[in-house]
């Protein structure tokens, strides 16, 4: 997908690219706009805001002018991407072995409230990323990434898009307690190296603070052998 200042084209999110059952993953949302900022998905960060709920199966406008990047729905602004001059702590490797023990302590897998989320839902293996975050210190979690040959592009790379949905869904479970859940509100992140199809990595999330109903988490992708491969701070909104 390329654009140019000024141009428009259309986007549709499809119904398997789900949060919530009606609407889009906020970090796979967050990842295929951010993949449309100029030079910024290697070279710097990107801050993709989250105003309203993505639908599926809507024909959707995505607009560019100079570095900004918009989703819209008729004349609503429903998400914005810029790039952003800072720098995001990720937080502290897990081994992948230790990472993927703690999958079995994943609160959704005794109550999820989205169980089809692409993410962290109990989808099929290959259709969804099955992203499990357990509990691995206090506010920490991680899980075991496999990441399935599905989610390669006809060139056989993993797209952003995949690569901000991992990150998203685990800075959420470092707060939730099973059946809890909050919407993403916004993601910072930056990519420095490549997911391969069919890999293995360890990601890991950390809670980093609320301040009512917004909570703050980091997360990270790392290589089996410690590499940085992503890095994303968010923004939570809890329901009322």
């Amino acid at each position: 997908m390329t654009t140019a200042a000024g141009l428009q084209t259309a986007l549709t999110v499809p119904e398997r690219f789900r949060g919530p059952d009606t609407t889009a993953n906020g970090g796979w949302v967050a990842g295929t706009l951010a993949s449309v900022v100029a030079g910024a998905a290697r070279d710097s960060a990107v801050e993709v805001t989250l105003h309203r709920p993505v639908p599926l199966e809507t024909e959707l406008r995505l607009g560019q002018v100079a570095n900004t990047v918009t989703l819209s729905k008729g004349d609503e602004q429903l998400v914005e991407a810029i790039p952003v001059a800072e720098e995001i702590t990720p937080p502290p490797f897990v081994p992948f072995a230790d990472a993927a023990r703690a999958e079995a302590g994943f609160a959704g897998l005794r109550d999820h409230p989205f169980p089809g989320c692409f993410v962290c839902g109990v989808r099929a293996p290959g259709d969804g990323l099955r992203v499990f975050p357990g509990p691995v210190g206090d506010g920490v979690v991680a899980a075991g990434w496999r990441v399935p040959v599905a989610v390669a592009d006809a060139s056989g790379n993993v797209p952003d898009s995949i690569v901000w949905a991992a990150l998203d869904c685990p800075t959420g479970w470092a707060h939730f307690k099973p059946g809890e859940y909050a919407l993403l509100g916004r993601l910072t992140g930056r990519i420095h190296g490549r997911v391969l199809p069919g890999g293995t990595y360890s990601i890991v999330a950390r809670a980093t603070g609320r301040d009512g109903r917004k909570l703050y988490g980091e997360s990270a992708i790392y290589e089996t052998d410690g590499t940085l491969i992503a890095a994303a701070r968010a923004i939570w909104i809890a329901p009322r």
